[in-house]
């Protein structure tokens, strides 16, 4: 358990570490690395403080857990506090970052896609054979479901096509 609560605090800090190292630091990130800084400190003396108590033989596993919980509730209040630093701070990054992307072009490109048209093409002849069966107007439950299921999946292959001609790789493919 107290690893597993290091290894949460690590993890957590991890994506902005990423960021931080890719780009200049702006005033929120380097907030931010102070505060996991200060933050991952804390953690590993809750660690060491944990260990001990775990590691001590003389209490039963009741009493071990009872003595965690309590040294845990000092500490749960400073993770609420980083939580809330980050917070305050996600914002105004996300909104830096996407600053210097161009959506209009973005979409533009998408839309210019081969594979994209195709597939915004065959949705409405999908779609067509789909509203003139006349399982739609019986109004029969098995088969609404299983028209939605194929409108779903339409709509998920116009969506794959789009999310490749951004990103430049096929969903569920690796790199």
């Amino acid at each position: 358990m107290i690893r597993m609560l290091s290894l949460a605090a690590a993890l957590a800090v991890l994506p902005l570490s990423s960021a931080l190292a890719a780009d200049p630091r702006t005033a929120s990130e380097a907030a931010i690395e102070t505060a996991a800084k200060a933050f991952e400190a804390r953690m590993e003396a809750f660690g060491e403080q944990a260990e001990r108590i775990q590691g001590d033989r003389s209490l039963t596993e009741a009493q071990r857990e009872a003595r965690i919980a309590v040294l845990w509730q000092d500490y749960a209040p400073e993770v609420s506090a980083f939580t809330a630093e980050i917070s305050s701070h996600a914002s105004q990054i996300a909104q830096q970052a996407l600053a210097n992307i161009d959506v209009e072009a973005l979409v533009a490109d998408a839309m210019n896609n081969p594979e994209v048209q195709s597939a915004l093409r065959a949705a409405p002849i999908l779609a067509g054979g789909v509203a003139a069966n006349g399982a739609w107007a019986a109004q029969d439950p098995e088969q609404m479901i299983t028209y939605g299921l194929i409108a779903q999946y339409a709509l998920d292959q116009a969506a794959d096509a789009v999310d490749e001609a951004v990103t430049g790789t096929a969903p569920g493919k690796d790199e």
